[in-house]
């Protein structure tokens, strides 16, 4: 486990200096994140509290005895604990916008020491009889799902790079919910190749999760209301 250690550091190495290569190169355009001590407690509290809580159930479920931590676990609770903090203390605006590409990346990264630590962490796949099926150790050939969803992260950080460089406002105001999207979709479709429990409706405990990533992401995407004088103006103009 040494070496998934290793690439959880990597991660959130990357996962920082990005964020501040972010902030230099197109502060004007990402938000910064909220620095009060209330926001950032929420953030960290809330984002241990669902990596640990989320990873224990699933194991537990699994019939595996232990603490384990999830990734979409600290995701998911990172944004239920942020979300409750603005709405206990009338916070309004995007806050999070910063967090897409360098979340896409640390994500990335960590999944490989994933993938590494083989099948101590858990996070193999289901056989397969496709070539580049993995032994992890046991000489069966499972799906290397650890890549998938690297591969995928890295897909979402090189298509982010596009509207980054054309400075498109729009894009990176919703960069975060474009990110949950996109995760909430792969993590869903990949957690048929793992073998974890289902636990309701044939569903793992992570792709329930990934269902609530997902309709938080469409509500934050959903269009927003006309201002009271423009939507006067196109019914005018409708009529």
């Amino acid at each position: 486990m040494e070496i998934h250690a290793l690439f959880d550091g990597l991660a959130w190495l990357a996962t920082a200096l990005v964020a501040l290569a972010l902030r230099k190169v197109a502060g004007d355009l990402v938000p910064a994140v909220r620095r009060s001590p209330g926001y950032l407690a929420a953030l960290v509290i809330g984002g241990a509290i669902g990596a640990y809580g989320l990873g224990t159930l699933n194991t537990a479920l699994a019939g595996e005895a232990g603490l384990s931590r999830s990734i979409e676990g600290a995701l998911a609770g990172a944004i239920v604990a942020v979300e409750f903090y603005k709405w206990r203390t009338g916070l309004g605006g995007r806050t999070a916008a910063l967090f897409a590409l360098p979340l896409a990346i640390g994500i990335g990264i960590g999944r490989i020491g994933c993938y590494l630590a083989g099948l101590d962490d858990f996070t193999y796949g289901t056989p397969t009889d496709l070539p580049w099926g993995h032994d992890f150790g046991d000489g069966i050939l499972r799906h290397p799902v650890q890549l998938y969803e690297s591969a995928g992260m890295a897909l979402f950080a090189l298509a982010y790079l596009w509207p980054l460089l054309r400075r498109d406002r729009d894009t990176l105001d919703n960069g975060f919910a474009l990110l949950v999207l996109w995760y909430g979709v792969e993590r869903f479709g990949l957690e048929f190749l793992k073998p974890y429990p289902p636990v309701f409706l044939g569903l793992t405990v992570f792709q329930i999760v990934c269902v609530g990533l997902v309709i938080y992401a469409l509500v934050l995407l959903r269009p927003k209301d006309l201002p009271d004088a423009r939507r006067a103006r196109d019914f005018s103009t409708s009529t």
